[in-house]
């Protein structure tokens, strides 16, 4: 599920000029069972799998090797929310994390105990596993790493936060309708336009 979305657009770009690095982990190849077996029946009884403590921590522990300063993330429904001030933040305090995917019914909860980890939640609702997380939080925390947008007046929020965005064409005729770019946009007045952005951005949050 990882692979394919690191090898296109900005975050292949990324890797392919040394600005991020990213490696993959397979559980399966850290399980010493000999099927490869990495789950099981949780004690106590209950519906799915749980990932095992094992394979997780041998995975860690290979990927951790000798760094000192390294920062563990477990991607969990209930953690904290994870949004652009803490991406901003991982940008800036660390050079190696460690993301751990949770999938089926959770993970053995010693896992947690013996790494200590921090426990971020993309959002309020639930996946079937923490990797689309855990690309969220590649992608979202590499854009502020200087040299991967290119241009780093595209961070939007550097600007202003609004999807009032336009193109051309200047007018748009669609199913007998007529839709025009705003006038304040082809002025080229800089004050005005992102003074209209503004007033956009306070007229979305109030609808929201």
């Amino acid at each position: 599920m990882i692979s394919p979305v690191l090898e296109e657009s900005m975050l292949k770009r990324a890797i392919k000029s040394g600005l991020i690095n990213v490696k993959i982990y397979d559980l399966r190849d850290h399980s010493h069972n000999k099927h490869k077996k990495i789950d099981s029946r949780p004690y106590g009884g209950g519906p799915g799998m749980v990932l095992g403590a094992e394979p997780i921590l041998r995975a860690h522990k290979e990927a951790k090797g000798r760094k000192k300063k390294t920062l563990t993330i477990l991607l969990t429904p209930n953690g904290k929310q994870f949004n652009n001030k803490y991406a901003k933040d991982l940008s800036r305090k660390y050079k190696d994390i460690i993301i751990i995917c949770g999938h089926y019914e959770g993970i053995d909860a010693r896992v947690e105990k013996i790494l200590k980890p921090v426990k971020l939640s993309i959002g309020p609702f639930i996946l079937t596993g923490g990797e689309l997380a855990a690309l969220a939080i590649v992608d979202s925390t590499s854009r502020y790493l200087p040299g991967v947008l290119g241009n780093e007046n595209s961070l939007e929020e550097t600007r202003y936060a609004t999807d009032q965005v336009y193109t051309r064409p200047e007018k748009l005729k669609w199913k007998d309708k007529n839709y025009k770019v705003p006038d304040v946009l082809l002025t080229g007045h800089h004050k005005n336009i992102e003074e209209w952005h503004k007033k956009q951005n306070e007229k979305r949050n109030k609808e929201s």
